[in-house]
C-alpha cells in the first residue's frame, strides 16, 4: 500500500508539473460546473432526438440522480478515509502547482471524475444506438474534466482513478434502471422519436 501511495504522489507531481501559467486559466474554466452547461444543452438535445420528450425527461431525473449518488458517494469516502488533498498534504504542495481557485481539506475520491465518468457511460449508453462517435466525445469531455482535477493540484491520480471506478459502476446501474423505466411505464409508441445520423 505505502509503495501504491507513494506511486501515487510521485505521478501526481509529474502530471501536475506539467501545467504552465499559460493554461491555468484554461484548465480552471474546464474544471468549473457551469462551464459544460453549452455541452449538457447538446446532449439533451441529442437525447430529445432519440428518445422524444417522454424518456428525454426520465433520462433528466435519472441524470440528477446519477450526479446526486457520485456526489454523496464521493463525500462519504472523503469523511470516512480523511486523506488530504495534495494541496493541503506536506511534502507534497511544497513542489506542486496550485492553481485552483480553492483547495478543499479531503480528496479521496474526486466527485468530479465520479459524476463524469457515470455520465459518460449512462448517456453514452442510451445514445450509442444514435451517434455512434457518441462515446469517444463524451470519454474525451470526461477525461479533461477529470485531468482538470490533478492540473489544478486539488486531486491525485488515485483519486480521480477510483472516482472513474465508481462512475462506471454507477452508469450502468442507472442505463439499466433507465431501461427497465423505459419498459415498464412507456408504450412502443413513446419510443425514439427517430434514428439520426
Amino acid at each position: 500500500m505505502e509503495q501504491l501511495v507513494e506511486l501515487d504522489h510521485e505521478l501526481f507531481l509529474f502530471l501536475n508539473n506539467l501545467g504552465e501559467p499559460a493554461w491555468d486559466n484554461f484548465w480552471n474554466f474546464i474544471t468549473n460546473k457551469w462551464a459544460s452547461i453549452p455541452f449538457y444543452a447538446l446532449l439533451v438535445f441529442f437525447l430529445y432526438r432519440a428518445l422524444g420528450w417522454k424518456k428525454t425527461l426520465l433520462s433528466l431525473v435519472l441524470v440528477a440522480l446519477v450526479i446526486t449518488c457520485t456526489d454523496q458517494l464521493a463525500n462519504l469516502f472523503k469523511h470516512y478515509f480523511e486523506r488530504p488533498r495534495p494541496c493541503r498534504q506536506a511534502g507534497i504542495m511544497e513542489y506542486s502547482r496550485f492553481v485552483a481557485v480553492r483547495c478543499g481539506r479531503f480528496g479521496y475520491f474526486s466527485a468530479h471524475a465520479a459524476s463524469s465518468a457515470a455520465l459518460v457511460v449512462y448517456l453514452g449508453m442510451i445514445l450509442k444506438s444514435y451517434w455512434k462517435h457518441i462515446f469517444p466525445v463524451l470519454i474525451f469531455w470526461g477525461l479533461l474534466v477529470s485531468y482538470s482535477r490533478i492540473y489544478l493540484g486539488v486531486h491525485y491520480p488515485g483519486d480521480v482513478l477510483t472516482g472513474w471506478f465508481f462512475g462506471i459502476v454507477i452508469g450502468c446501474a442507472f442505463y439499466r434502471l433507465f431501461l427497465f423505466l423505459g419498459r415498464r411505464f412507456f408504450t412502443p409508441g413513446d419510443a425514439p422519436a427517430g434514428k439520426t445520423s
